[in-house]
């Protein structure tokens, strides 16, 4: 079945080549694109997309806001930001409604594509420059020690979970600290267990609150 898709973004030249770029893909099919949040509700109303491209900065409704709404009435619609590095304070608001990633809008198109049947597949997205520039906007003091004596970490599970805040993937870990792949998803699976998180995008945020 092909993945229905739904773009939702209020410049029409990005908008446009978007919907030229993405309905190349022949496993896509591309039910809407809209200008701003409440017309895609609206859509999902008439015709449940799988995967939404979601704008930030929108008129009548933004896309932090619609991201809520739809998460909300719809869980099952997965939902990938669409930002710039200035819209990055916005991430951490749509990751808490329950966004499964988020993309910089300068993303070459095959990896934009490649991005949308990662999450339709139930994998998360965290762009390693915007992790960096989420965390570096935390206060950094005493943060490991304070999430690892919350959560009961070890020290090794804390380096993981840096990691993985940092946007590394189990095989970059892997490299990193010198486990095996195998290794590193099992420390992950302890991970979210002890933050009773069930993915990424939710050790992120976790981390995010201490």
């Amino acid at each position: 079945m092909k993945i229905k898709l739904m773009l939702v973004e209020d410049q029409e030249l990005i908008r446009e080549s978007l919907n030229i770029v993405l309905g190349m893909e022949e496993d896509f099919d591309l039910i809407g694109a809209v200008v701003n949040g409440e017309e895609a509700i609206k859509i999902c109303e008439k015709q449940l997309p799988n995967v939404i491209l979601m704008d930030i900065n929108m008129p009548i409704m933004d896309g932090i806001e619609a991201t809520k709404v739809i998460k909300n009435k719809w869980p099952s619609v997965q939902i990938i930001i669409l930002t710039t590095f200035e819209e990055v304070q916005y991430v951490k608001a749509a990751l808490s409604y329950g966004a499964e990633g988020y993309l910089l809008k300068a993303i070459h198109p095959k990896d934009l594509a490649a991005s949308i049947r990662l999450v339709h597949r139930g994998e998360t997205l965290i762009n390693q420059g915007l992790a960096k520039q989420l965390l570096a906007s935390i206060p950094q003091e005493n943060k490991e020690d304070s999430i690892y004596t919350k959560f009961g970490l070890s020290e090794r599970e804390g380096q993981i979970l840096q990691a993985i805040a940092n946007g590394l993937s189990n095989k970059q870990i892997s490299q990193k600290l010198f486990l095996t792949e195998g290794t590193v998803k099992n420390y992950v699976s302890k991970i979210y267990a002890k933050l009773d998180v069930q993915d990424r995008i939710g050790a992120l945020n976790k981390f995010n609150e201490i």
